[in-house]
């Protein structure tokens, strides 16, 4: 990640995920990201870590369309926290790279640290760190959509 911390140091305490740089950068790239990667990356929920809809501890369920100029990516969600799945579409993927920490891992990342989303020449980036590895992808435009979803001792 360029901007998005995910070792940060907060008093004595390290570790700590830190957006703040990259929300302090959104602003000078309004003009560089599609619309709906401009409207993901700038929901006020995406980094409150509080917030039923911030992207912090989804858990990745499924990447549909790999290799594809249109793919799916979807994130589980984390009932003591959120209330909603997350649905993210891409158009016009031009790359897409899983890079686990673990090779035996697979796609099998865990849980989502945070995501940063920059400029790209074919439309934009999308990073999203977990705590077993990257999932990355390049595209043209994306759209977010959280679903409603039923939280019970089986999800």
């Amino acid at each position: 990640m360029e901007y998005v911390d995910l070792d940060g140091q907060v008093g004595d305490l390290s570790g700590v995920l830190d957006p703040a740089l990259y929300l302090s950068h959104l602003p000078s790239i309004s003009g560089d990201l599609p619309p709906g990667a401009w409207a993901f990356a700038t929901d006020t929920d995406h980094y409150d870590f509080s917030s039923r809809r911030c992207v912090k501890d989804l858990t990745l369920r499924a990447v549909r369309g790999a290799g594809g100029e249109e793919m799916e990516v979807e994130f589980r969600h984390n009932c003591w926290k959120h209330d909603q799945d997350l649905l993210i579409r891409y158009t016009g993927v031009s790359s897409f790279a899983v890079d686990p920490v673990d090779e035996d891992r697979g796609t099998d990342l865990g849980s989502v640290l945070l995501d940063e989303i920059l400029p790209h020449r074919d439309g934009c980036s999308h990073e999203i760190a977990c705590w077993g590895g990257t999932l990355t992808l390049v595209c043209r435009d994306l759209q977010a959509t959280w679903i409603e979803t039923i939280c019970s001792s089986e999800s």
